[in-house]
C-alpha cells in the first residue's frame, strides 16, 4: 500500500476538521476562536497542494476533497461570522453570541433580525465559486475571482480588528449594518467575478519571473507590521488592485 498518496488528503482532512471546529465556535459566537481555526485550516489548505505536487500524487479525489473542505472552512464559517456580525449590528436583536438548544413551546420564535441572514449569502457564493473552480481549466496558474481563503480572511478580520484594535471610528464602521450588508454583497461579487487574479504559485524562485509575487509578499509584511489585523482587508484590496494593474487587465471571457 502506497501511503504517500494519502498524505495530501490527510492534510486536507485536517483543513476540514479545523473548519468544522470553527463552525462550532462561530455558531456559539466565539468569533476569535473561529478565526483562529479558520487560519489553521487555511494553513493546511496551502500545504496539501504543496504535498501533492512534491509527492507527485495529485488526484481527482484530492481535488474534490479540497473543495469540500474549503466550502466549510472558507465558506460556511465566514458566512456564519457575517450573520453574527449583522445580528449584533442590526437594531432590536439579541447579541447573537449565545445559542439555546432547549426545545420548548417557543421553538418557533427567532431571536435574530431576519436581515442578518443576508450574511449567509457568502456561503452560497463560496460554494458556487468552488464548483466553478473544479470544472474551469483556465485557473491553472491564476485565479478567476477572489479565492475563498482570501475572502474568508477578509470577513474574519472584522471581529479581530474589533477585539484587538478597537477604536470609536473603526468600531462604528464595522458595526454599521449597511457597511456589513455592502461588504457581504461585494464579497459575493468578488468571489465569482470574471476578473483574473495572480496566484502565489512559484514555478521557480527567480525575481524576474516572480516580480509581482515578491512585491506583494513584501507589501504584506510591511502592512502586517504597521497595521496588525487591520492589514488584512488592506492586503486583500491590494491583491485585487495589483492583479488589475499589473496582470492581464482584460476580463476573462467564457
Amino acid at each position: 500500500m502506497d501511503l504517500k498518496r494519502h498524505v495530501p488528503n490527510f492534510i486536507t482532512l485536517l483543513n476540514l476538521l479545523s473548519g468544522s471546529i470553527a463552525v462550532i465556535f462561530a455558531v456559539q459566537g466565539s468569533l476569535i476562536m473561529a478565526a483562529l481555526f479558520v487560519a489553521l485550516g487555511i494553513f493546511f489548505d496551502f500545504f496539501d497542494g504543496l504535498a501533492a505536487r512534491a509527492l507527485d500524487v495529485k488526484s481527482e479525489v484530492g481535488l474534490q476533497l479540497d473543495s469540500l473542505a474549503d466550502a466549510v472552512t472558507s465558506g460556511v464559517v465566514p458566512g456564519i461570522v457575517m450573520y453574527q456580525m449583522l445580528n449584533i449590528a442590526l437594531p432590536n436583536t439579541s447579541s447573537g453570541t449565545s445559542t439555546d438548544w432547549n426545545v420548548d413551546d417557543t421553538f418557533m420564535e427567532w431571536n435574530f433580525n431576519n436581515l442578518a441572514l443576508i450574511g449567509l449569502l457568502i456561503i452560497l457564493a463560496s460554494a458556487y465559486r468552488l464548483a466553478k473552480f473544479n470544472v474551469d481549466d483556465r485557473q491553472t496558474d491564476s485565479f478567476i475571482g477572489l479565492p475563498t481563503p482570501a475572502n474568508a480572511l477578509l470577513i474574519l478580520s472584522l471581529p479581530l480588528i474589533l477585539s484587538f484594535q478597537p477604536g470609536e471610528i473603526v468600531s462604528s464602521l464595522i458595526l454599521n449594518e449597511w457597511f456589513l450588508i455592502g461588504l457581504t454583497l461585494l464579497s459575493c461579487y468578488l468571489l465569482n467575478a470574471e476578473v483574473k487574479l495572480f496566484a502565489l504559485k512559484f514555478s521557480d524562485w527567480s525575481f524576474t519571473n516572480n516580480k509581482l509575487r515578491y512585491i506583494f509578499i513584501l507589501l504584506c509584511l510591511i502592512l502586517v507590521i504597521l497595521l496588525q489585523f487591520a492589514a488584512i482587508p488592506v492586503i486583500i484590496i491590494s491583491y485585487v488592485l495589483l492583479s488589475l494593474i499589473f496582470g492581464d487587465q482584460k476580463k476573462v471571457l467564457e
